[in-house]
Order: structure tokens, then sequence, then C-alpha cells
């Protein structure tokens, strides 16, 4: 029996494209949220007003790529299985997790683009490239817009970190392959 990297996922295992595109977008998203709430602490006179939001909506844009892309490949890939250990409870806590946790990171970023654009300019991400504005949604989209994405971003914020317990929780305590799957893609072939 050898084993190998996959880049696609197994009934057993998530492929490396799966696991780059689950961490990469973790440590954004959180890096994010601290990123906000700096974002607000700046005066219009700090030199960091332009350039930190500037970041910020370029990485949430990007980010926003990353998630549309994450799930084109899950409904490309199998998913794995849930471990023999895992009971119903289980396996229904994590369906509605990780439905929260696609919920909450697509409103977030869309509330996030909503108050990006609120003035009708498009994002300019890095300066690659624009993200056109849509024509206001709502009155006063910014205000409106900007309060949405303060509380989901929190939500998301705390709902990942019990998503982080839940896989530290079954890896020493359960000691069940759960948090191994999302860090190595070697297959069993």
């Amino acid at each position: 029996m050898t084993t190998q990297v996959s880049l696609r996922n197994s009934s057993a295992r998530y492929g490396l494209v799966s696991i780059l595109i689950h961490w990469v977008m973790a440590l954004a998203i959180i890096g994010m949220y601290p990123l906000g709430l700096y974002i607000d602490s700046l005066s219009y006179y700090d030199p960091a007003y332009r350039t930190v939001p500037h970041w910020h909506k370029s990485i949430g844009m990007l980010v926003l790529g990353a998630l549309f892309i994450r799930v084109v490949w899950k409904s490309l890939n199998p998913k794995p299985q849930a471990l023999p250990s895992h009971g119903a409870l289980v396996r229904l806590a994590t369906k509605l997790g990780h439905f929260g946790l696609y919920l909450l990171m697509f409103v977030a970023l869309a509330s996030g683009y909503m108050i990006s654009t609120a003035d009708g300019a498009p994002i300019e991400v890095f300066n690659w490239f624009s993200v056109a504005a849509l024509p206001e949604l709502v009155e006063r989209q910014e205000d409106v817009a900007g309060a949405v994405h303060y509380w989901v971003a929190t939500v998301l914020i705390v709902l990942a970190g019990l998503h982080a317990l839940a896989a530290l929780k079954h890896h020493f305590i359960d000691k069940d392959e759960t948090l191994s799957r999302i860090f190595n893609a070697k297959q069993e072939k």
C-alpha cells in the first residue's frame, strides 16, 4: 500500500486543494476581524486611514472569490464520510455548523461590498483590477450594511472559534481523525 498527496477529496480525507482553500480563507478571515476593528478606530487624518481600508476591501474581495471557488470545488468533489465515532448529534451539529460558517462568510463579504460601494465607486483590489459597484440597494446603505457587517463578522469569528475548539476536542479528547483530515492530504492507494 502506498500513500500519495491527492488534489481531490476522497471518501476518507480532504484533498490538497480543499485543505489549502480552507486554511487560506481561515487565516484571511481571522486576520480581517482585528483589521476591521482597527479601521473603526482610525480618524480621518490618520495616515493609515486610506491604506488599511484599501487592504481590508482588497482582501475581502479576494476572499469572496475564494469562497466562490470553494463552493464550486466542494460541489465537484466527494465529501469525506463521517467517522464511525461520530453519532447522529455530532453529524447534525457538523452540518449546521458548516452551513452557518458558509452563510456568515457570504453575508459578511456581501455586506462589506455594500459598505464599500455605497458611494457608487468600484473597489480597487490592490490596484490589480476593479470590482464594479451596484446601484444603491437600500436607503442609508453604508450604515445598514456596516451594522450587518460588524455583527455578522463577530458571530462568524465566534462560530469559527467553536469550530476550532470542536476540532481540537476531536483530536485530543476523542482521539479521532477529524482534525488530521483537514491537515493531511495523503491518501492511501
